[in-house]
């Protein structure tokens, strides 16, 4: 669906945070609205050179174990890269910034400090920032995971997103895999082979996906089911592990959720399932559920977007990175539990996407979540998800549910 329509359905309604991707970790939690500087200390010796500070607003912090993590975990890494540019990364951070005013008064605080740059990292955060950016032209300003940006006025601001869905269908390969080897071992059966699917919102980049994560199941194990629970949230850890409880009690055998928590993989090591996911290796918490995990890697479109203001160039309005630059990616197979052949599996569907396949191929057809209306795929068409110059937006617009997937 046009990004232009997709904001007129959602206008006043998606006041909702999609999120993005990273992995684990413990530290202290920063209080709401605090300012942290985030300089990466690396080992690595000074550079001198250029010196661009940067503003980052967070809607959490390192301890949700994922999409914030997986921010600052970004920083770090783009600082190292710019060091050996000569650019050094002066972050300023704001941790647990909610979508509202506070958003706005961050983005202002941020421009006065003196940054050059401001990424926000919600997708609720746009409609804020966009007040801000007008007084401030000569700051640049950054909302991941959005749209608006990408067709407004303003000459500083934009968005960036990274084509998720692919890494998305390998977290499928890797879930079809498991399947077929509990089909080949008698523990189900092929009308059983149930995948779990925990989803936030019935919205765009969750139905994405969904039936991206379906599509890439499909294509190793053809008798793949996926049974669908949508919380309504983001950020609920016992709403999502209660759907997690239900969809292992319904007999799926393979948990995934898109969702911003961990509830999910824990459940299924509770429950003796399995599990792929988005944002975070969990394996620390669910090591003998957890297979793998798909994310964005934030630092390329840091790097990319620092070194422009470093060296006077522009920075696109709109952005996408795929897996074959890495910017969509994945974590580590957990080769102790994986299936045997899941990794060649991997290499293949990598190879396929960074060599052009598309996730979405026709023949496909379903049911638009917004009017309900029918849509089709024919045969030898190609939907290209998150592809700024064929499909026009970074951000993920696919807006129906297959004929193949049922919703609860």
């Amino acid at each position: 669906m046009n990004k232009k329509l997709l904001s007129l359905l959602l206008a006043g309604a998606m006041a909702l945070s999609l999120a993005a991707c990273g992995n684990g970790d413990t530290t202290e939690t920063p209080a709401a609205g605090e300012s942290t500087p985030a300089q990466t200390e690396t080992g690595a010796p000074e550079t001198e050179g250029t010196t661009v500070k940067v503003g980052l607003i967070c809607n959490g912090d390192e301890n949700d174990q994922g999409y914030t993590y997986n921010f600052i975990r970004s920083t770090e890494l783009a600082s190292e890269k710019l060091a050996e540019q000569g650019i050094t990364v002066d972050w300023v951070i704001k941790y647990n910034i909610a979508e509202d005013s506070s958003c706005e008064d961050a983005n202002i605080e941020l421009a006065d400090a003196g940054c050059q740059l401001i990424i926000n990292n919600s997708y609720g955060f746009e409609d804020f920032m966009l007040k801000v950016a007008p007084d401030y032209p000569e700051v640049q300003f950054v909302s991941c995971t959005n749209q608006n940006s990408a067709v407004d006025d303003l000459d500083n601001t934009h968005n960036a997103f990274a084509k998720l869905h692919q890494g998305s269908y390998v977290d499928g390969v890797v879930a079809g895999m498991k399947l077929n080897q509990l089909i080949e071992e008698g523990t189900i059966t092929e009308d059983n082979a149930f995948i779990g699917y925990v989803g936030s919102f019935p919205y765009p980049e969750p139905l994405s996906m969904l039936t991206s994560l379906y599509l890439g199941a499909r294509s190793v194990c053809p008798s793949v089911q996926v049974k669908t629970k949508f919380i309504n949230s983001w950020g609920n850890l016992t709403e999502e592990a209660n759907a997690a409880q239900a969809l292992c009690d319904e007999g799926c055998m393979v948990i995934t959720n898109y969702t911003d928590g961990s509830a999910a993989a824990t459940t299924a090591q509770s429950n003796g399932a399995y599990y792929v996911g988005y944002t975070a290796d969990v394996t620390s918490v669910a090591p003998d559920a957890a297979l793998i995990s798909t994310r964005v890697d934030w630092s390329i479109y840091m790097e990319y977007a620092i070194a422009a203001i470093a060296n006077g160039e522009e920075i696109a309005q709109d952005w996408s990175g795929d897996i074959g630059s890495g910017a969509a990616t994945m974590t580590t197979l957990n080769e102790t539990i994986a299936a045997p052949g899941t990794q060649e599996a991997i290499d293949k569907a990598v190879a396929d996407l960074a060599g052009g396949m598309p996730v979405f191929a026709g023949p496909l057809s379903g049911v638009n979540t917004f009017d309900q209306s029918e849509w089709t795929l024919p045969e030898g068409e190609a939907y290209w998800e998150s592809d700024v110059e064929k499909n026009g937006f970074s951000a993920p617009q696919f807006c129906w549910i297959i004929d193949e997937i049922t919703v609860e």
